[in-house]
């Protein structure tokens, strides 16, 4: 029988997902598999869920999927209840779907390629899901409070409800204030396109390590600035391959996925943009 995933969102028509799924099972011999995009938005979820059949093996989920789901499934695991974001849907032989959270340990595994295992200073900015999950992952590598930078104050309840269910301290910042995050060992940015460019000239002359979670256009001119100033940098790129690995191990059963396969594929895709 097929195996059938998918990546389902709005907008998904850029999701390099079935980029790095296709060269996983390219690499691991799964010729039986298959990977697709599918435009699913809140309203639609709950039909495109039910009209599944026992040949889906999961689903992968982005934007503005990753909460919305979350009443439609049978088991929730404890990090994606915490941060309060699926992006993985796992299906069982009798057709229960458990949600969890690759985004959190995707994060924590691409900072521990690059050697950051432990920061004594950390900020993130903005505070959206990607900023949930990072502050979960910080829980094990951040030493002291991790200060966040956001631009809607209306949000810092929700932040700090967050941030307790993940065991992280955290104080929260303006965001006209976030040039001073840049000042710590650690920095994520999880804004949108454009949030942060104003900010490239405040990169300090030694800068540390900034985990910037967009891939295109890449280079931001937040990481073009923190590069040039000989920080170490890493990318959307980085966090996509490595949640995206924890996602083929979870559907297919094979491990270890094949990471530096599924990188190549999503650069070479990259370049061809």
């Amino acid at each position: 029988m097929t195996r059938h995933a998918a990546v389902l969102g709005s907008p998904i028509a850029h999701s390099l997902s079935p980029v790095l799924h296709r060269a996983a099972y390219a690499a691991l011999g799964l010729t039986d598999w298959t990977y697709d995009a599918h435009e699913v938005d809140e309203a639609s979820l709950p039909d495109f869920l039910s009209g599944l059949d026992a040949s889906w093996a999961g689903l992968s989920l982005t934007m503005p999927l990753k909460r919305a789901v979350i009443p439609l499934l049978d088991e929730v695991s404890a990090t994606a209840r915490a941060v309060e974001a699926v992006n993985t849907v796992l299906f069982t032989a009798d057709g229960s779907r458990t949600g969890t959270n690759t985004d959190v340990p995707g994060l924590v595994n691409a900072l521990a390629e690059r050697g950051v295992t432990e920061a004594v200073s950390a900020a993130v900015l903005g505070a959206g899901a990607t900023a949930s999950s990072a502050l979960s992952a910080l829980s094990g590598i951040a030493k002291g409070e991790v200060e966040i930078y956001i631009r809607n104050r209306a949000r810092d309840a929700e932040v700090h409800a967050i941030a307790e269910a993940v065991g992280t301290a955290v104080r929260i910042r303006d965001w006209d204030q976030a040039a001073a995050a840049f000042e710590g060992e650690l920095v994520i940015s999880t804004t949108p396109a454009g949030a942060t460019d104003g900010l490239a000239a405040s990169v300090p002359a030694s800068p540390g390590t900034l985990f910037d979670v967009l891939y295109h256009p890449w280079p931001t001119p937040l990481a073009a600035a923190w590069a040039d100033r000989g920080g170490a940098v890493l990318g959307g790129l980085d966090l996509l391959v490595h949640q995206a690995v924890l996602q083929v191990e979870l559907m297919t059963g094979r491990v270890p996925a094949p990471v530096a396969e599924m990188r190549a594929a999503g650069e070479a895709a990259l370049a061809g943009r």
